[in-house]
């Protein structure tokens, strides 16, 4: 998205790039810069209706190309195109232009506009970032995060290890949330032990938003090809009455049930205000304030409070300063599974998925992000969900043809990593579990046929 100053004679002397609809696959790098959609932040905080032009760029690479999830090109594509149509209202001239990448629609508007600087939001992946670079585009702070690049690079240099634990304490005291004096509110930085508890039997909870569909969202759909859910909506409006809904409805309950999953309700009481964090509609600064008011009002417990607020002012924060201080940017992917969930999440992005997926998630950067592993058996599925129940797999077994798979490859996993793990102290209890094992051999073997099922797509 571009914005275009207009002179006394009608002539622009400027051009400002905003935001770009692009989702691009160059060899194994999948790119989306597709999240400045605030009028409040980024380059069109300083928009002016009476002087600019905002020229928004949708590349073909974003519905060709990758095997992208349907739900989330709709969500993406007409939260965009409402995004242009609410600049409008506002009184701006808006140019929405199609093409074959965001630096040839660029192209396109500067043949109207020949020799014109280009003024552009820092993007929130490496890739983007150099072609824009070398398109002599000139950047102004991303500040669609509350922690500037900078600082998280100062934080992260002074570390011997990069634990999320110490950066969010520092961003709880720099941003005095949830604090009373130096002190954290309730006594504790994090309630993680109180937010463990199953789903309840046959639990539901309350309903959430459907957003109704409009002209925009009907004419996406046919492009695309796609019939759309009422789950997500797609303008800064519907975003603002899904964090409405969560705060009213579901918040109070957040914290003892966000590790939970269960059949009778896929949602529980998350918030689902990640896509909207993602692509714009909703700023952090904005979420956080209706967390801390509806806190402090005393219908909040602590442990949801809290557990919810180190989503966003700690993770999300850290796993975007992680990306830019590690880099990631050799342009690998160590595993399919990145692609995979590239392809299907509807609040995928290039900063969150790379160092989530390759770092916490499967553990490929050597330990870097997490000093523990995020992987369990079958028995933590079972006592934190009602998905055991009708399988035929038993979590409670590790070997043998019923042997639940999850936990066959967690014991397998910890033996081949072993020699890396025995001197982390957060695996000393795991490595000394497995130490115990009298069937390992068997193990091995059960691991061995797990895997061949799931290649041969038998399991």
């Amino acid at each position: 998205m571009s914005r275009i100053a207009k002179n006394k004679n009608g002539f622009p002397p400027k051009i400002c790039t905003r935001c770009n609809l692009e989702f691009e696959w160059r060899k194994k790098w999948a790119k989306n810069w597709f999240d400045h959609l605030h009028r409040k932040y980024g380059a069109l905080k300083d928009a002016d209706p009476k002087d600019d032009l905002i020229v928004l760029v949708e590349s073909a690479r974003m519905t060709t190309g990758r095997n992208w999830h349907k739900e989330r090109l709709f969500f993406l594509i007409s939260s965009a195109r409402h995004f242009a149509q609410s600049l409008e209202e506002e009184g701006f001239t808006v140019e929405y232009l199609k093409a074959a990448t965001t630096v040839a629609g660029l192209k396109e508007v500067q043949k109207k506009y020949p020799k014109l600087p280009i003024l552009c939001a820092e993007p929130s992946s490496f890739r983007q970032f150099e072609a824009l670079k070398a398109h002599r585009v000139v950047f102004i702070e991303n500040d669609f995060f509350l922690t500037p690049r900078p600082l998280f690079q100062s934080w992260a240099a002074d570390q011997k290890n990069y634990l999320m634990e110490n950066f969010y304490r520092k961003q709880r005291t720099r941003l005095n949330v949830l604090m009373e004096g130096g002190e954290p509110s309730g006594g504790s930085w994090n309630f993680d032990k109180e937010n463990r508890l199953p789903p309840p039997k046959k639990y539901e909870g309350p309903k959430y938003l459907e957003h109704d569909r409009d002209e925009i969202d009907n004419q996406v759909a046919i492009e695309i090809s796609h019939k759309p859910t009422s789950t997500w909506a797609t303008t800064r409006r519907g975003a603002l009455a899904q964090l409405k809904n969560f705060i009213k409805n579901h918040f109070a309950e957040f914290g003892p049930l966000e590790d939970a999953m269960t059949t009778d309700n896929w949602a529980l009481h998350h918030s689902l205000l990640s896509p909207y964090l993602n692509n714009g509609l909703l700023h952090p600064s904005e979420v956080i304030k209706a967390a801390v008011q509806a806190f402090n009002t005393g219908a909040i417990p602590i442990e949801s409070a809290e557990g919810f607020i180190r989503q966003v002012i700690g993770w999300r924060e850290y796993v975007n300063g992680m990306y830019w201080f590690l880099g990631l940017i050799t342009g690998t992917n160590p595993q399919e599974f990145l692609e995979w969930m590239r392809e299907v999440f509807i609040d995928a992005s290039e900063w969150v998925m790379v160092p989530n997926v390759i770092g916490m998630g499967v553990h490929a950067d050597g330990g870097t992000m997490m000093t523990k592993p995020y992987a369990a058996g079958g028995a933590y599925i079972s006592r934190m969900s009602n998905y055991c129940k009708p399988c035929v797999y038993d979590p409670k077994l590790r070997v043998g043809e019923k042997a639940c798979p999850f936990t066959t490859l967690y014991w397998d996993f910890l033996d081949r990593h072993k020699a890396a793990f025995v001197k982390n102290h957060r695996m000393s209890q795991q490595i000394f579990g497995l130490n115990r094992l009298s069937d390992l051999p068997q193990l091995k073997v059960r691991a061995t046929d797990v895997l061949e099922g799931l290649e041969a797509g038998t399991i």
